[in-house]
């Protein structure tokens, strides 16, 4: 009998982190901090690049959409980059806006919004608000590993509980689970659903495409801890990369063993400067199929590396997006997972009480938080 995908192999690669910036140092083994993400410690491998801290202080918190093909019309973010550094990141392209590189910088130089949890309030507070569920984490992982540190999706969370806000959430971190005290009593009143991102069971594979990412694993053990805590919690397969990941039904049987009741999946992207990144990756890690995964790509976008019409640019068109339609279905079916969160209640919102801004200029959290120091 086979090992339970809930368990780690005797030995898992420790690789390192893809682009096309400063290769030297990208693939590098990374020494990391102690905590629980299921990787294997090495005490031996060379540190990788540092993450630099930055502070901004955000003027909203919510950002709204009217995209006819996403669940949710209303957002929130408590960062910008992400050190999991996922080669794929369609989000990585953001990070240009901030006169910095898509590459490297995107998961080595993290935004901090501080003050997010004051700006929340202040938005639900205001007159004539609606409710609605509130997608944390929909650009860059809010359980990241900073957030061990820094917090921030916590107080989130803790203003969340406090109006009786409904929200949903999709993390790779397992330490979603810290936050159970606040999240447990929510999903008792039908107020959250939480999604663990499981691109592939292949721990390989996971440790060179998502390389600080908890480990495929220690992701399962999430998906359980939740359900059993009564957390209605779903499984994104996603993306889906042609001749790269070819584990769909794995995935989704091992997340409904693990306790996952929903599920949902996308297909690769590949936006502006995430195409040259990604090819760069495909060309160091699997080069006799890069040219296959590429062309692939674009067939499954209209003959382009990203299509951004409604109704095909998560889901792609032709005859391979329609096999892996079918093959999710099937499998859906088969294991008993729903498509999309279970309906979440809005009628239970209370909206907060603040006190008028405060005027004085910002400064920044008390605590040393120059580049290096929270993972020397």
């Amino acid at each position: 009998m086979g090992a339970s995908p809930l368990s780690p192999p005797a030995r898992a690669p420790l690789r390192g982190r893809g682009s096309s910036e400063r290769i030297a140092h990208r693939y590098a083994h990374e020494r990391r901090e102690p905590f629980d993400d299921g990787w294997p410690s090495d005490e031996h491998a060379p540190a990788a690049p540092r993450t630099e801290l930055r502070w901004e202080r955000p003027r909203s918190a919510l950002t709204y959409n009217d995209s006819p093909d996403i669940g949710f019309d209303r957002s929130l973010n408590p960062y910008r980059g992400c050190e999991h550094g996922c080669a794929y990141c369609y989000a990585r392209p953001t990070h240009a806006y901030l006169d910095l590189s898509p590459g490297l910088d995107f998961e080595t130089i993290i935004i901090a919004r501080h003050g997010l949890d004051d700006v929340l309030r202040a938005e639900l507070a205001r007159p004539g608000y609606v409710p609605a569920p509130v997608a944390i984490g929909t650009v860059t992982d809010a359980y990241q590993p900073l957030e061990r540190e820094l917090r921030l999706t916590r107080a989130v969370l803790q203003v969340l509980h406090d109006t009786a806000h409904p929200w949903v959430l999709v993390t790779k971190g397992s330490g979603v689970e810290r936050d159970l005290d606040l999240i447990v009593p929510m999903a008792r009143e039908g107020l959250c659903a939480v999604y663990v991102t499981l691109t592939t069971l292949d721990a390989a594979l996971a440790r060179r495409l998502e390389p600080r990412a908890a480990a495929p694993w220690r992701r399962l053990r999430t998906i359980q801890t939740l359900a059993r805590a009564g957390v209605p919690v779903g499984v994104s397969v996603a993306p889906q990369i042609p001749f790269l990941n070819d584990d769909m039904e794995r995935v989704l049987a091992a997340a409904a063993d693990a306790g996952a009741s929903a599920a949902f999946y996308t297909v690769l992207r590949l936006p502006h400067e995430v195409r040259p990144l990604f090819a760069e990756w495909l060309r160091q890690h699997v080069p006799e199929r890069a040219a296959r995964v590429l062309a692939r790509v674009r067939d499954l976008h209209g003959g382009r590396d990203d299509d951004a019409s409604f109704g095909t640019r998560m889901t792609g068109r032709g005859a391979w997006a329609d096999l892996w339609r079918q093959r999710f279905t099937v499998a859906c079916r088969r294991l008993g997972l729903q498509p999309g969160h279970p309906p979440l209640r809005t009628d239970r919102f209370v909206a907060p009480r603040v006190a008028p801004p405060h005027r004085s200029a910002f400064r920044p959290p008390a605590g040393d938080f120059r580049q290096g120091t929270l993972f020397d």
